[in-house]
């Protein structure tokens, strides 16, 4: 158990690092900005322009996604008693990327309520996943765990099949652009894109934080929390729901944007311990301030031309892996309580 003093100087650092990363993103860049530039009337540069259009806004999406990734992560890793669970572990991105895969071959262009059409394809695709997933399981006469793991594997397959075979009967142009937002990003301009996430990773991350007994029990196995007054598959539903909702929210404007889901929960959890009362505002802070660094990098390291956030995390994110399997990290028995 980590000390309460050591707990508080964590957590005040982790909150330090995310409003320094919201507050120096947006001044990072090609272009440079300051902030007499922004508080001057009388200027009248592009600055502003760059500044509250793009800059800003993408900022906060960045972070917002993170959020909501590292928590989907965290959940998943705890429904499933597994450390290696993703966000994408039951295929709603594979879903989202349908979605969208099918918008960008059909050429459509559109947008409703500043939703841009390829965010509401995708977005449509993560609901046909869910909806997919949970009839699958609920079918099947034994609900478990592993029932909803090989459905959303089975699932993830067979989208990415069809995928292939929409980026195979597309143009070279068409077929660029899915490959491009497989890769993830954000590409976004206005404060749309944010106002569109924000409700589904809020509500998400409200029901995961309310329920963080349930979550510490689970990890123990379903006997010990139902013998505890844990109602496990409709708790497993709650969760299932409120994750896929909140992935679902956030691939369908960034793209699938991998390693930020596995990597947050484990540091956290390396740091403060497995006890999702803590671990769930720790994991929230951290992968928002992560993947807003990530992408600040993947913005600026080789402007003005711009790598893939998803490349970044990816990059980051395979070396970790490796040292999870090697270090023998995941043997010491700090991921879950018994």
């Amino acid at each position: 158990m980590i000390k309460a003093d050591k707990l508080k100087f964590f957590f005040l650092t982790l909150i330090a690092l995310s409003i320094g990363t919201l507050a120096l993103a947006p001044f990072i860049g090609m272009t440079k900005v300051t902030l007499a530039m922004l508080t001057d009337a009388a200027h009248t540069g592009i600055e502003k322009d760059i500044f509250w259009r793009i800059r800003a806004p993408r900022t906060l999406v960045s972070f917002i996604a993170g959020c909501g990734l590292a928590l989907s992560g965290m959940a998943f890793q705890a429904m499933f008693r597994n450390p290696l669970a993703t966000p994408f572990t039951l295929g709603v991105s594979a879903g989202a990327s349908l979605g969208a895969a099918i918008y960008v071959r059909l050429g459509m262009v559109f947008t409703i309520a500043g939703a841009s059409g390829i965010s509401i394809f995708a977005f449509m695709g993560a609901l046909l996943s869910i909806a997919l997933l949970y009839g699958l399981t609920t079918m099947s006469r034994n609900f478990s765990t592993a029932t909803m793991l090989l459905a959303g594997v089975a699932i993830s397959f067979f989208f990415s099949s069809v995928i292939l075979f929409t980026q195979y009967i597309s143009d070279f142009t068409q077929s660029y652009r899915i490959v491009r937002w497989l890769m993830g990003g954000f590409e976004v301009s206005g404060f749309d894109s944010f106002f569109n996430m924000f409700p589904f990773v809020m509500t998400g991350g409200a029901i995961l934080i309310y329920m963080t007994r349930e979550l510490n029990l689970i990890t123990t196995g379903d006997e010990i929390a139902t013998s505890r007054g844990v109602d496990v598959v409709r708790s497993k539903n709650i969760v299932f729901f409120a994750t896929s909702m909140m992935v679902g929210g956030v691939v369908a404007i960034s793209g699938p944007i991998g390693f930020v889901g596995m990597m947050s929960p484990h540091i956290c959890r390396l740091i403060i311990g497995p006890n999702h009362r803590f671990l769930t505002p720790a994991t929230f802070l951290f992968g928002g301030s992560f993947l807003t660094i990530c992408d600040t990098i993947a913005r600026t390291i080789i402007a003005p031309a711009e790598i893939p956030v998803g490349v970044v995390t990816a990059l980051i994110g395979g070396p970790f892996f490796v040292w999870l399997l090697l270090s023998g990290v995941l043997n010491k028995g700090i991921f879950y309580d018994s």
